[in-house]
């Protein structure tokens, strides 16, 4: 009996995270990692190579961003399905993720004992959304709530505003991104000025006050 194989290609920039799913998933006969891809440039080489069932894609790259990425994919292949799976909570990026094309977000702690559902799911043609994820989706789609400042932020301003409010550096934020730090200062004032703020502490407060990140 033929087995149709699940082919996944995985993008994170970190080695042993890669190696981790792929251990999740060694005991799945149908399902297989056939390529791994440390940032944006690299998986869009490997996706013009080969065709994949699904796109296991880490959001914190250096270069391109995760969501960048997304966005190219669906742009080149609309058909690909991509599960974002991420350090950060569905509250951070899930809806960005998600309003961008994701077929599911999936937070890495939560990987042990859902990846494998998750992907089951989504390539039989259904979305991977948790129940926090899905009521907030609900409202926004729903016409229920209402914009905040952060909504106003690019994918990229509202990644560096979260480094900011972590407490990191212009110069570990430029390292972390492969940008330059006058860049990053460029988004930081360009972010304070959307937001109607004056400085990085009020920055801070405003994240932590909306649930940005998790300290």
């Amino acid at each position: 009996m033929v087995i149709n194989k699940i082919k996944i290609l995985i993008a994170d920039d970190h080695a042993i995270v890669r190696e981790g799913l792929k251990q999740i998933v060694a005991e799945e006969k149908d399902i297989v990692v056939a390529g791994e891809a440390e940032n944006a440039a690299n998986l869009m080489e490997l996706l013009e190579k080969e065709k994949w069932s699904l796109v296991v894609l880490d959001i914190n790259m250096p270069g391109k961003s995760g969501l960048e990425a997304l966005k190219d994919i669906k742009l080149q292949y609309p058909d690909l399905p991509v599960l974002i799976l991420s350090m950060f909570s569905e509250d951070q990026y899930g809806l960005r993720a998600i309003k961008a094309g994701a077929s599911g977000y999936l937070k890495k702690v939560s990987a042990p004992t859902e990846l494998v559902i998750a992907i089951r799911k989504i390539v039989s043609g259904g979305k991977y959304i948790n129940p926090s994820l899905a009521e907030k989706l609900a409202e926004k789609f729903g016409g229920i709530e209402k914009e905040l400042l952060h909504d106003k932020l690019s994918d990229r301003e509202y990644q560096i505003m979260c480094n900011i409010a972590l407490g990191k550096t212009a110069e570990e934020i430029a390292v972390e991104l492969s940008l330059s730090i006058n860049t990053v200062y460029t988004y930081r004032n360009r972010i304070l000025e959307k937001m109607s703020l004056k400085s990085n502490v009020e920055l801070t407060q405003y994240v932590l006050r909306n649930k940005l990140v998790e300290i």
